[in-house]
């Protein structure tokens, strides 16, 4: 899950991570307030969405930028007015873009160099991993990619915890001398804290600035947490925004189903997230786009598979469904159960595959035969694949 800047940059705080004074705004009258309580020296003035590169981007209207840095109060309302209820387009929205519909207003900051500062969850470890850099600012990824050499990369086990040397190290190495050095290690302390107490998988400062008065400051955040560990934090759970995010997938966590929509034309409903992986790549290997990852998981009754072909169905994309089950848990008579019922009350026009194997499942083929739904069996993987590819190629 995640959130906006201006939530990060609260959680920061109570962590004791200094940020500039700022104020978010939904409406006109909000904006108006805002920028009051700034005053009317420089103020920067932010679109929150969750997607980066939002200096870089352009609005549908032809507004360049979702970051403004401006002089004055009437700059700033002007910034607000092309900004808010426009859709901003970034290199990480795609074309379709985000709806703005909050503003962050921030004062300015006088500053000296960017940093870069990240903690995030490394599977590769099973460890914390902190990430620096001495060349902060929008085109970090393109540093990563050209000079991953100006990378810090320091690991943080998960029984020892961040550590007095772990600090010293990074500041180090990002330049720090005297007084500064401290100011790092206790952002840093407190990134971590705000890290681990919270489940995040990611938490960014991008970037993290020296003012030209010495002082280090959170010029902009980012943080993602564990979705599977959300329901132990009831005050991060407050933080959600559902605009953000597919109603799809949004539809899907009501039935507690895994669902990630894709720009592919080819369903998959599957059970266990490692199948789900490989029936997605053999879509691909077959020439196939999936249009989504969708895990029934190991325990799903009726109601979740009909709710899964429902919101599968939902996606105007969608030329073909591939259902692969491996009945363990999961049997292969409730999900075939879960087809039928779910063709009876949702109008399945596009070729549906179905490759059914393990627990029941001569059951669940008995019920899809006797059933009368226009469906294709498949007896492997590879089959059900090629078979799906080829009907949805077939019919254009």
């Amino acid at each position: 899950m995640n959130i906006h800047e201006y939530q990060a940059k609260r959680l920061l705080q109570e962590y004791g991570v200094p940020v500039p004074r700022g104020y978010a705004a939904t409406n006109s009258r909000e904006v108006e307030t805002a920028i009051s309580h700034l005053g009317d020296d420089m103020i920067v003035v932010k679109a929150q969405i969750h997607a980066g590169g939002r200096g870089k981007g352009t609005f549908t209207d032809g507004y360049k930028g979702g970051v403004k840095v401006v002089k004055n109060r009437e700059e700033a309302l002007d910034a607000a007015n092309h900004m808010l209820d426009n859709t901003l387009v970034t290199a990480q929205t795609g074309p379709e873009g985000r709806k703005v519909q909050t503003l962050y207003f921030t004062e300015a900051c006088d500053i000296e160099h960017e940093y870069y500062l990240a903690i995030v969850l490394d599977r590769e470890t099973a460890q914390s991993m902190i990430i620096a850099s001495t060349e902060g600012g929008m085109d970090i990824e393109a540093v990563a990619e050209a000079t991953p050499e100006k990378l810090i990369r320091v690991p943080i086990s998960p029984t020892m915890g961040l550590r007095h040397y772990h600090c010293r190290r990074v500041a180090f190495a990002l330049g720090f001398e005297g007084e500064q050095v401290k100011q790092f290690a206790r952002i840093l302390t407190g990134l971590y804290k705000m890290y681990w107490d919270k489940n995040a998988m990611l938490v960014e400062i991008n970037p993290l600035v020296k003012t030209k008065q010495g002082q280090l400051m959170a010029l902009d955040a980012k943080v993602s947490f564990d979705g599977n560990a959300i329901f132990q934090h009831p005050d991060i759970q407050q933080l959600r925004d559902l605009n953000e995010e597919d109603p799809k997938e949004i539809e899907a966590s009501k039935h507690n189903l895994a669902y990630i929509a894709l720009d592919g034309n080819i369903a998959c409903m599957v059970n266990g997230a490692g199948l789900a992986m490989a029936t997605m790549d053999i879509i691909q290997s077959f020439g196939g786009s999936p249009a989504n990852f969708l895990d029934v998981g190991g325990g799903a009754n009726e109601d979740q598979v009909t709710a899964a072909f429902k919101i599968i169905l939902s996606d105007p994309n969608v030329k073909g469904i591939l259902v692969n089950i491996f009945g363990g848990i999961m049997k292969c008579d409730v999900i075939a159960r879960g087809i039928v019922a779910a063709a009876k009350n949702v109008d399945i026009t596009v070729p549906l595959v179905v490759r059914l194997e393990g627990t029941n499942v001569e059951a669940g083929k008995q019920i899809l035969r006797e059933s009368g739904v226009a469906l294709t069996p498949a007896d492997s993987l590879v089959q059900a694949a090629e078979v799906i590819v080829a009907q949805v190629n077939s019919a254009g």
